[in-house]
Formats: C-alpha cells, structure tokens, sequence
C-alpha cells in the first residue's frame, strides 16, 4: 500500500508547538505567562496484566506500592482499553495513534513468524514525532512490530533500543523460539541476569545519563512482565525446564498464582527504581509517567470485575489499568471515569509536548489532557474493536457495548453490567441496531481481514474453563455494510 508523507518545516512544529502549548494551559487552567518547559516522558506498559492485577486496581492477595505512589500523583482511568486482546496490534495503535487495522501489521494478532510484515519506517510515530523536536528517544524492553533488516525500532524513530524483538522472551536464557533475541540497539546481545531487573536497571540508567544533558526524553520501557514464560526470581531451574518443554516458551504446563504474582511485584520493584532516579535528578515534577497495559490478563490474571482475557473481546480482553501522572500539571489522586483507548496516547503527548501529528496521518485517539482536570467532564467516545479469531466484533457507544463472538450477537451496558451477563437487544432493539451499524460502516473504512495473517484464541484444549472451545479456524469475515433503503 501506499503511504502518504507529511512535508511539514522545522518552524511549522515549532509553530504548532507554541499554539498548543497555550491551549494546553488554557485547558488546565495556567497562567500562560508560567514559563513552558516541555516535559520528559516515560512510559511504561505491562505485557498481559490484568485490570485488577496491581493493587490500586483492587488485587487483594500483594501490594504494587510503586505503581500504586503513581496513581496517588496523577490520574487514574477506571474505564481504559486497549486497542486490541494481544499485543502486537495495540502496539501498532499505540505508536500510531492510529487504528492498527489501517495497516497490514495491525491485521496480526499477533505478529507471528511473518518477516515480510512490520510497521513501515515511512510511518509517522510517537517517537519519530517527538524526536523531530528535539526529543532523545529510547525503548526499552519489548517492540514485536517487525524484524530485522526492514523493521526495527531504530527505524521508527526512537535513538536506542535495548530489549527483544519478539513477542516473548524467556526471563534468563534471554530466547524465544528462534534463538537468541536480546539486543543493544542493532547488535546482538549476551547478557545474564533476569530480563525484568535488567530492563529496569537500564531504564535507570538511561534517565540518569539524559539528565545530564539537559534535553526532553522519551523512555518507552515495556516490560515482558508477566507475560509466560512464568519464570519469577530465582527461577533458573523453571528455565532450564522450558526449554526442553515440547511447548516451548508457552509454558502451558508451567505457572501457579504465587509465581504470577513475584513476577509483578518484580516489575513494581524496577518501576520503583526508575521513579527513585527522577526524584533523584529533579525530574520528577516535569515528567509525565504512564502505566498501562497492551491488553487483558492472560490464565493467572484478575480480570474482575470482567470477563474474559486475552485474545477475547470480553471486558476482561480489553480493559486495562492506566495511570498517568505529570505533577506539574495534573491533578493528584484523582479517579477518571473517561472511556480512553491506547491510540490516545499519540495525541495526547505531543499536545503536552507542544506538537501535534502529522495531517498526513491524523490520529483515531483523541487529546485527553482536556479531560484529566480535577472537576473535568468525560467527553463521549464511540470505540470499536475486531479479532480474526471466532470472528469477535464490538463497538462501544456511551454505556452501551456491541459484541458479536462467531454467530452470537449481544448487547450489554457495561457500566451497570460489566460482568456482561444480561443482552439487552431484544429489550434495546434500536441501541442495538444503530451500534451494529456503526460498527458495518466504521469496518468498511478499515483494511479487509486476510486469511494469511495469524490470529490466536485459547481452546478447551489449552484452558480448562473454555471447555467446547474449538480452535479458530483463521478464516477472514469481511461484512459490507447494510444500505439503508
């Protein structure tokens, strides 16, 4: 496909920049004479965590105080999602700001064994954005958006990378199923320790060496955490184990809720570490941090008060802690009932930054800043949602939420209901006739599902509670529109 390219100047960003800068103080409420600053960034995404995985989201069995002191110094979403039930795609929206089916790697669910395919370095990102004003940028951890030589996050706007390519990697061993996948930026990487103390020592490590310059940062740092293999600390011997498994880093046959639960506490630990270095160098007034996570909790995750997980449409697919917090400039131990979604990312922190996207590639999130006063107004949000897999479909409109999962149709309010028990389209037949055509005419602007790329879901085979689920057949659905007569 073809991709369009922005042409925009030096001076039209710093343009932009001063323009949003003023509404943004405007929006929360600063004198525009203070002196704007643009601020660090460092964001942070858990890999299959659950939305009441950390205990400020209500997991009653250990305490996550580090991310917890970050919802006690900022915002916290009680109604965020993610862009897609794994992880690959909503990396994509994430980057973007873009609905991920607007590009072929968005169709992988998740990106699997498929070299040809990866997010286009053409492609305007968040890092690429940033760093065209000025920003040093870095990843850390996780990027599973393409291989190598035509896909790397050196490509895609960040300066450094430190971590794996894949979409998993064995705490110790430091493989995935191909072999060995830890890299520093372009070159290949031997390492020993756990991979989640070695991400969060070289986030640190990374602050501390650009506190010293004096430039805005960008840190993306995406933990494996608690993704499987389900190796905690000190769990050399589980290693060994996996990797004479006959399945491999899945790990279906490994795990219990004790290991799960070291392996978050592991992260909160290094999360903790990096906010330590930000207080440590003064930075920590004028950095934005976000937690959050790139889709639902998988077998050991707390999903309450939903249903489902990973690769599943359900509540629990799709509903994700998000916390973020910039002391300079929002409120403290706030709760927000606005609906978000990862591509609102995007747009979000370039407005803090004093950008804005690429028009050549307008954005499908939204600006949230406006919304995360201490007395702010959600806005209304229609969202909508695809998964190859069982042919799963949804749309959320307001309260109400459209789900389709093979040739079964419901309609729930996810606010009253979201254990999502009782359908409501018999009862609320035109809501239910206007989401499902919303949901027809917003799938017709996307890119068609194909049958070559890769989708997942767990069957009774794999999971004891999906008892009679069969596994998908990967066989795309492509509805048109219903033309109204």
């Amino acid at each position: 496909m073809t991709i369009g390219r922005s042409q925009r100047t030096r001076r039209d960003f710093l343009r932009g920049a001063l323009a949003t800068a003023v509404a943004l103080n405007a929006d929360l409420g600063i004198d525009a004479s203070e002196t704007v600053k643009a601020p660090n960034i460092v964001f942070i995404v858990a890999d299959d965590l659950g939305y009441a995985d950390v205990s400020c989201y209500g997991r009653p069995d250990f305490r996550t105080p580090h991310i917890d002191s970050i919802a006690a110094a900022g915002v916290r979403f009680l109604q965020a999602y993610a862009n897609s039930a794994v992880c690959s795609a909503t990396r994509t929206a994430l980057i973007t700001g873009r609905y991920q089916y607007r590009l072929p790697i968005g169709l992988e669910e998740p990106l699997a064994g498929r070299p040809q395919i990866g997010l286009p370095p053409e492609h305007p990102t968040l890092p690429s954005l940033l760093k065209s004003i000025g920003y040093n940028t870095t990843l850390i951890g996780k990027w599973h958006l393409g291989t190598l030589p035509k896909y790397g996050p050196l490509k895609s706007g960040y300066d450094h990378f430190y971590g794996f390519r894949g979409g998993a990697l064995d705490y110790y061993s430091h493989r995935n199923g191909a072999g060995d996948d830890l890299w520093d930026d372009d070159v290949p990487l031997h390492q020993n320790g756990y991979l989640t103390e070695l991400l969060g020592a070289r986030a640190a490590r990374v602050i501390d060496a650009y506190a010293r310059v004096h430039k805005p940062f960008f840190v993306s740092l995406h933990f494996n955490a608690p993704h499987w293999p389900w190796e905690a600390p000190g769990d050399e011997t589980e290693s060994a184990r996996v990797a004479k498994s006959n399945s491999g880093l899945f790990d279906v046959d490994g795990g219990t809720q004790k290991t799960y639960q070291r392996m978050i506490e592991a992260m909160d630990e290094q999360i903790g570490h990096v906010m330590a270095v930000l207080e440590r160098n003064g930075l920590r007034n004028n950095t934005i941090v976000v937690f959050t996570s790139d889709n639902g909790g998988e077998r050991f995750a707390d999903t309450w008060p939903f249903t489902g997980r990973k690769t599943e449409l359900l509540e629990g697919g799709l509903r994700i802690p998000c916390i973020v917090s910039w002391p300079a400039r929002l409120p403290q131990g706030v709760r927000s009932e606005q609906v978000c979604i990862s591509m609102d990312w995007l747009p979000t922190l370039l407005a803090a930054a004093g950008t804005s996207p690429d028009p050549a590639y307008l954005p499908d999130g939204i600006n949230l800043l406006p919304v995360l006063g201490r007395n702010a107004t959600p806005v209304p949000r229609k969202l909508f949602w695809r998964y190859k897999a069982n042919a799963q479909r949804a749309a959320r409109d307001g309260v109400y939420k459209f789900l389709k999962i093979l040739d079964n149709t419901f309609l729930f309010n996810v606010v009253e209901d979201p254990l999502e028990r009782a359908n409501l389209k018999e009862r609320l037949p035109d809501i239910y006739k206007q989401l499902t055509h919303s949901w027809l005419e917003w799938n017709s602007t996307m890119l068609p599902e194909v049958e070559e790329s890769y989708t997942h879901a767990f069957s009774g085979k794999e999971l004891a509670d999906h008892y009679g689920a069969k596994a998908p057949d990967g066989k795309p659905d492509n509805p048109r529109p219903v033309v109204d007569k």
